[in-house]
């Protein structure tokens, strides 16, 4: 007979973990196993771009929990083990090597897979994308031999690996096919001053840059090919171009959804006992008109999870948080909150010479978002702004001096 568990979780990232952690801190008395595709218990995806590729912090420091609170709380860690199909009506999975394992209830918390570029030499040595810890650690073992990197995509993956990499003294290449970094989450302003600071650390950013492919020699990496034939020289490459849901044995059972798996306000999918969170999960979002999106970030996968074990030990209370995210890049601390997507309004609050500044996202005049370099003041206080939807005077709003905070008080949400 099949191993059952009364919850099991699929996935032993940041929801997965956090899904058990707020099932326990809510006294939930049955069985919880996780299940996840690597070897290592639950860690921090964030540090994989910063401080762990950049050597500064060891693996250990990168755990979520170390191993004695699992086993504290009794929460069965069944690592390095794929779940390949789900039986809904048979309430299992089974992995990778043939094994069924049982549920009462099912949380889906898998986020993704690196995106693979799609050209001749994709499969090279020394192509990477910056994932899973093994993926930054076969960096890290070729990075003494290796003088020239090429990063392809200006996201914050591409742009922080170039950030540390620049850091440790190699000469760096960002190749963007857009005409901008940052252009799918950040504005132009924000867009042009992180340009200008890669530049200003040597890293050559080529914006408009469109892959060909990827040249190699003996079986590894040599360099990048653009269209229009130059070839940029690199040893290695990292590949940074969002993510693909890892959902597809869901899709397959029937759970509906597309670019991820549909969830309800409470993170139910339309499976029978079967609940996704993260990067995965395709929901409604207040801070996006309502529009079905997926957020990767941190802060989704964790609160997701929380609203997922409310709905499981019967005290249900719908998603609902504000959106955040971080970056840091070289000195900068680049703290965002709410969803920039859509905004017709740019605000500038201080100066981007000083290197501490807020830029203000407006959406037919209401504060929909901020992004906040070296500026945990506006940032903290931006907040409410962009939860109760404010309209705010935009010279107030561009007056550094002018506390963020002044403005909720003296302002009102639309209706």
């Amino acid at each position: 007979m099949a191993t059952r568990y009364d919850v099991l979780i699929v996935g032993a990232g940041h929801g997965g973990a956090q899904a058990a952690i707020a099932l326990r801190q809510r006294k939930f008395a049955g069985t919880i196993a996780i299940i996840g595709e690597e070897p290592e218990l639950p860690y921090e995806r964030p540090p994989l771009s910063k401080d762990y590729l950049a050597q500064e912090k060891p693996f250990e420091r990168i755990l979520i929990r170390p191993e004695s609170f699992w086993v504290e709380r009794e929460v069965a860690m069944l690592t390095g083990r794929r779940v390949v199909s789900v039986d809904p009506e048979g309430h299992g999975v089974t992995t990778a090597d043939g094994e069924t394992i049982g549920y009462g209830q099912l949380i889906w918390a898998t986020g993704g897979h690196a995106r693979r570029i799609a050209c001749e030499g994709h499969d090279l040595g020394g192509v990477h994308s910056v994932r899973t810890r093994a993926d930054v650690d076969r960096m890290v073992e070729e990075l003494a031999t290796t003088t020239r990197v090429a990063v392809i995509g200006g996201g914050y993956i591409g742009l922080e690996a170039a950030a540390v990499l620049a850091r440790l003294g190699k000469t760096v290449t960002v190749l963007e096919a857009l005409d901008r970094v940052l252009a799918r989450v950040a504005g132009e302003a924000l867009s042009r001053f992180y340009e200008a600071e890669h530049r200003a650390h040597g890293v050559d950013v080529r914006l408009g840059a469109r892959v060909e492919h990827i040249e190699g020699e003996d079986g590894r990496v040599t360099g990048v090919r653009l269209a229009g034939g130059e070839i940029v020289p690199a040893g290695m490459v990292i590949v940074g171009i969002g993510i693909v849901p890892a959902v597809e044995p869901l899709r397959v059972a029937g759970a509906e959804g597309g670019n991820g798996v549909a969830v309800d306000e409470h993170g139910r999918t339309s499976l029978p006992d079967i609940f996704a969170v993260g990067d995965c999960a395709l929901h409604a979002n207040p801070f996006a008109e309502g529009m079905p999106i997926r957020l990767e970030s941190v802060q989704n996968a964790n609160d997701m999870a929380t609203v997922v074990a409310r709905a499981i030990t019967g005290e249900p209370e719908p998603y609902h948080a504000v959106p955040w995210f971080w970056s840091n890049q070289y000195d900068l601390r680049l703290q965002t909150v709410g969803l920039s997507v859509g905004h017709d309004q740019e605000i500038l609050r201080g100066d981007p010479a000083s290197r501490a500044f807020s830029i203000v996202y407006l959406k037919q005049n209401r504060v929909i978002a901020l992004d906040c370099v070296n500026s945990v003041k506006d940032y903290v206080q931006g907040r409410a702004l962009v939860n109760g939807r404010i309209v705010a005077d935009s010279r107030r709003l561009a007056d550094a001096a002018v506390p963020l905070k002044s403005l909720v008080a003296e302002t009102t949400s639309p209706d």
